[in-house]
């Protein structure tokens, strides 16, 4: 991989078999990556990240002063999310099978004893998926119908930087299993996101009118996505 050095910001470099550049900004520290056609010279790259120094500076200063969530340990009366409302997780120890249950203001979870908080983690996110599982048909079917687009399969997926992805080719979506946290609204906005990438790669005008027609208020969704501390923002131009 190589690199592009400018003051203090350094660009890692990335050749591909596309067409056009991708400059993005990842959390948690700020890294920057450019995608670029593979007989594009450095220099041309380098041109065009001096462009967006302003751009950059920008997007790595509202990533850094971002709130993170502290990170879960799987104990009675801890805080957790579903569905954009809090719950208290409450464990109980027995000797059957591991499950998990919704009950007014707890998330339920019962566990074999000595169970251990990656064991915990990993039985509350099949949770999760199970229940985007059951969501997430519904809310294509609704918009295959009113957009006239045919998603073949979606998978859920833990990612970094993203709330969900499109692969065009294959029209197959991924989202993140962070979404069940959220508001329905919000994992709606998503999906219908990844959808319209079906008919239009880039985030440019064209998107967005494809956005305003088949999503109204997608934008308040948009910022409501990455308020508070569940935060999955790509910061790709």
């Amino acid at each position: 991989m190589q690199k592009i050095i400018l003051e203090d910001i350094s660009v890692d470099v990335v050749k591909k078999g596309i067409r056009n550049m991708h400059l993005s900004v990842h959390p948690p520290d700020g890294r920057v990556r450019i995608s670029a056609p593979l007989r594009m010279d450095m220099d041309t790259i380098r041109t065009f990240v001096i462009s967006k120094l302003h751009w950059i500076r920008k997007h790595q200063n509202r990533i850094k002063s971002q709130e993170r969530e502290t990170p879960r340990e799987f104990i009675n009366r801890e805080s957790h999310y579903y569905m954009g409302k809090r719950y208290l997780l409450r464990v109980t120890e027995h000797k059957t099978l591991h499950k998990v249950e919704l009950q007014h203001e707890f998330i339920e979870m019962y566990v074999r004893p000595d169970t251990g908080m990656e064991k915990r983690e990993a039985i509350l996110d099949e949770w999760y998926r199970q229940r985007l599982k059951d969501l997430i048909p519904e809310l294509i079917a609704k918009h295959e119908k009113i957009m006239k687009v045919h998603v073949a399969e979606f998978f859920i997926k833990k990612m970094k930087t993203k709330w969900g992805t499109c692969n065009r080719t294959a029209k197959r979506i991924w989202l993140n299993l962070e979404l069940a946290k959220k508001p329905v609204e919000c994992i709606e906005y998503v999906v219908v996101h990844e959808m319209v990438h079906l008919f239009v790669r880039l985030h440019n005008d064209r998107f967005k009118a494809y956005m305003d027609k088949f999503f109204p208020g997608w934008r308040f969704y948009k910022e409501e996505l990455n308020k508070g501390p569940l935060r999955h923002e790509d910061w790709g131009y």
